[in-house]
């Protein structure tokens, strides 16, 4: 059996992080794992599972919402700053240095999606960490929008970011917009049928919103990740790509897991970009498990 509680700690300025801790049944102190969703996700989008399973295989996780999003603190709500958001999650994990059931030498790092991006940069700079598991990463914000915004829509895109920023400096709140959407007149950031289904699955009311800030759109195309792959060495990195991913695009992490050094391991799975969590969930999980217990187990520590 797991058990599952709720968890807060401070971030900067005092904001509140929530989320859920899961605890093995079995004497601590544990090796942990430190979880977080992906672009405007929370933490009721499928990532339950894969907490559970790391948790029945020994492991205490963390898993939490980013600021402004489910049940975290921080305004304005709906906005993805990756940097913040990459500020927040070192706290995370300091909260799981300070538990009594964790071994705070024995920590790995899980991403997915936008936060496979966050697990390349937060591996690459926080030796604190002993894995990382970056599971269908962002790595190329500026290369992932040629792919998927035609040429012809990215005067209106820079337009709308422009305007937001006018707005912003007469004193409004960030603009918003739809995160996902299958009408073409309706700005949105994901309009495929496999996004939509993902944002869209059932998750307790008022958990989640179907609205992100227009300037988080704007940040995901400075975003860069993949300039820090080289970097994430020695800590070891596992990535799980999907071979028919057009989200985060399959190229870019295959070429970024070339640059990466060892220690590394890539595990690739059929399917696009959400196949991770449904249809091939037992093979990314499975993956991931088998990364961190070889390298936070008993056994690599002594």
């Amino acid at each position: 059996m797991v058990e599952r509680m709720d968890v807060e700690f401070k971030a900067d300025a005092g904001v509140l992080l929530r989320g859920w801790l899961y605890l093995p049944d079995s004497p601590g102190p544990h090796p942990a794992i430190t979880v977080a969703h992906g672009y405007a996700g929370v933490k009721d989008h499928g990532l339950d599972p894969f907490a559970r399973k790391f948790a029945e295989n020994g492991f205490v996780v963390l898993l939490h919402d980013h600021r402004g999003f489910g049940a975290s603190e921080g305004t304005p709500r709906q906005d993805v700053d990756p940097w913040q958001q990459i500020a927040d999650w070192r706290r995370a994990v300091s909260y799981l240095e300070s538990r009594s059931e964790v071994d705070a030498d024995r920590i790995g790092l899980w991403g997915t999606s936008y936060a496979g991006g966050h697990a390349i940069v937060l591996g690459a700079t926080d030796r604190r960490l002993r894995a990382v598991v970056s599971q269908v990463p962002t790595i190329s914000g500026y290369e992932q929008g040629l792919r998927r915004i035609a040429p012809e829509a990215v005067a209106a895109l820079e337009e709308a970011f422009n305007e937001d920023e006018r707005a912003q400096a007469r004193g409004e709140a960030p603009r918003s917009q739809t995160i996902v959407s299958a009408d073409p007149t309706v700005a949105a950031s994901y309009r495929t049928q496999e996004a939509i289904d993902f944002y869209l699955q059932p998750v307790p009311d008022g958990v989640w919103e179907n609205q992100v800030t227009v300037r988080s759109t704007r940040a995901a195309r400075m975003y860069e990740p993949g300039t820090w792959i080289t970097r994430v060495s020695p800590t070891p990195l596992l990535m799980v790509v999907a071979l028919s991913d057009t989200v985060t695009v399959t190229d870019l992490a295959l070429g970024a897991y070339e640059r990466a050094l060892e220690p590394k391991r890539l595990q690739l799975i059929r399917g696009g970009h959400f196949a991770p969590y449904i249809s091939e969930f037992e093979q990314s999980s499975s993956a991931a498990v088998a990364w961190f217990q070889e390298h936070l187990t008993d056994s690599v520590r002594s």
